[in-house]
């Protein structure tokens, strides 16, 4: 009885192995089928290149003769008043005082970074002082301040070679 379940078993894998598998055929008929889609394709471009292809008709081109005439010169005259101010009030932390316009390099919620900048700034040779912002509570290092904008922002312009984010302030 044994040996009659395991035979019927196997042959009924067997079968099903058998018929599970995709035929040849399938595969052949497929790749036929797409060889031609691939060509009928090909047939319509070359026949859309054909029709769209059409001689050029040649017309004798009109030349007109290049004058020439001198370049002028445009003075560039540098914008000065258009440069970005902030106004704020502030108060001396450290420094001799504030002219109207002063190019603040740095800004600091601790003054002890704002020292440390002011330090380097004054090995450089600068000038520098600190400011306090009462409204944001924020210390400003002032890398050098003037009566007018025009040197302000001559000397902000220089400073942004080392300090690129550097911005004018107009003290109240």
């Amino acid at each position: 009885m044994k040996k009659i379940v395991m035979m019927c078993a196997g042959i009924c894998l067997a079968m099903s192995m058998v018929s599970c598998g995709s035929s040849e055929k399938a595969y052949k008929k497929a790749y036929e089928k797409a060889q031609a889609q691939a060509q009928q394709q090909q047939t319509q471009t070359q026949q859309q290149v054909q029709t769209v292809v059409q001689p050029v008709k040649t017309e004798t081109p009109v030349v007109t003769q290049v004058q020439t005439v001198p370049s002028t010169r445009t003075q560039v005259v540098d914008n000065r008043d258009n440069v970005q101010v902030r106004e704020e009030r502030v108060s001396i932390v450290s420094g001799a005082g504030l002219k109207a316009y002063s190019v603040v390099v740095g800004s600091f919620s601790v003054i002890a970074n704002a020292e440390g900048l002011q330090q380097r700034l004054k090995n450089a040779g600068y000038a520098a002082q600190i400011v306090k912002n009462e409204e944001r509570n924020m210390y400003r290092v002032v890398a050098s301040t003037y009566a007018d904008k025009a040197s302000a922002v001559q000397s902000r312009d220089q400073l942004r070679g080392t300090y690129q984010d550097a911005w004018l302030l107009y003290s109240k």
